[in-house]
């Protein structure tokens, strides 16, 4: 029986939402598993995926081959890596420590890529909605200066053919 880890959809039309599991090659997209490994959830900015990556290495380790997209997600959650490193220390290159201390080294670096793209997010959503405001303000004030009463002109033209009136005055 050849077992892969794959994505099952569940979710409505236009927002899809997977669950990640083992199952056997031959069954449906959305039919029977072997057992559930995580979840991804593609409609959050970034990606939302909870993965049990010790699950998902047993797995690997069990000869399961992941789909592509499967594939993707495992890098990037470190399951693949963990993987490697568990080879590394069969043949004995790696004690388990050396590998952890790999692991949670890599854990820790990609924690912090992802809290900067949240934080550049969050930075560009702050910088629109600023963006917005002004806009706003300025065609509220657009408004203002239109819908004002011109009061002001009239006296303005009042006070010029007086000042007229005293230019010729003084030319004669």
């Amino acid at each position: 029986m050849s077992v892969k880890i794959r994505l099952q959809r569940h979710g409505k039309k236009g927002k899809p939402f997977y669950w990640i599991v083992a199952a056997d090659a031959r069954a449906k997209r959305d039919g029977k598993y072997l057992e559930k490994l995580g979840t991804y959830n593609p409609n959050t900015n970034p990606a939302t995926i909870d993965l049990s990556v010790d699950d998902a290495v047993k797995w690997l380790q069990n000869g399961a081959q992941p789909t592509d997209t499967a594939k993707a997600i495992l890098s990037y959650k470190g399951a693949l890596l963990k993987n490697h490193l568990a080879g590394g220390i069969k043949k004995g290159a790696l004690t388990e420590e050396q590998a952890e201390e790999k692991f949670n080294a890599w854990l820790e670096e990609k924690a912090a890529k992802i809290q900067a793209k949240a934080d550049g997010l969050s930075k560009a959503e702050a910088k629109l909605k600023a963006e917005a405001l002004a806009a706003e303000k300025a065609v509220n004030e657009a408004r203002i200066a239109a819908a004002a009463p011109i009061v002001e002109e009239e006296v303005a033209e009042d006070d010029t053919p007086a000042a007229e009136a005293e230019t010729t005055k003084e030319e004669e």
